[in-house]
């Protein structure tokens, strides 16, 4: 596997260190794991992950790029998917991405975005033919997200966006 350290100048964004702590709390609780077993509801979309043993950075922003195109977005969406940095403890190593999503066009390219910031949770103590755990949280939000238990939401974006752009003109007054 890939190592990425973050550089001395990246700072862990809010939303990826509450991702990184809800998953330690998770683990370090055990939390009931049954009702983590329980199957989505069958309107929830997800992807097959690749395998802990085959996980590589790239491989998983691939595999998170195929995962947001099970969405049920808008075609007016368009976004950005970047690689953040990886944190390790004793038990995990943390790859972090983030997509920034935007509706551009023709008379307002430059518009507010909303991200989403994604953690692929490679455990050092689960066998390694079981497929990664991938966790997300939208930008300014608490709650974190297990890929294919939460159905995804476009309006999650649409009220980030909203809310930067009241908060600009608030600002701007």
């Amino acid at each position: 596997m890939e190592e990425q350290q973050p550089s001395a100048n990246v700072n862990l964004t809010n939303e990826s260190a509450q991702l990184v702590k809800t998953l330690l709390d998770r683990h370090r609780h055990a939390v009931n794991r049954e009702q983590e077993k329980n199957l989505p509801d069958d309107n929830v979309k997800n992807i097959h992950w690749v395998a802990i043993q085959d996980f590589t950075v790239d491989v998983g922003k691939e595999q998170i790029k195929e995962y947001i195109q099970s969405w049920e977005l808008q075609p007016c969406w368009r976004y950005s998917l970047d690689t953040l940095y990886s944190t390790e403890d004793e038990h995990h190593t943390f790859y972090h991405y983030r997509a920034r999503f935007s509706t551009p066009t023709q008379r307002s390219p430059i518009q507010g975005t909303a991200s989403v910031y994604f953690v692929v949770d490679i455990s050092k103590v689960r066998p390694w033919n079981l497929p990664v755990e991938v966790y997300f949280i939208v930008e300014s939000n608490r709650l974190v997200h297990t890929a294919g238990r939460s159905r995804f939401r476009e309006k999650w974006l649409a009220d980030v966006i909203r809310s930067k752009a009241l908060l600009r003109r608030a600002v701007d007054l």
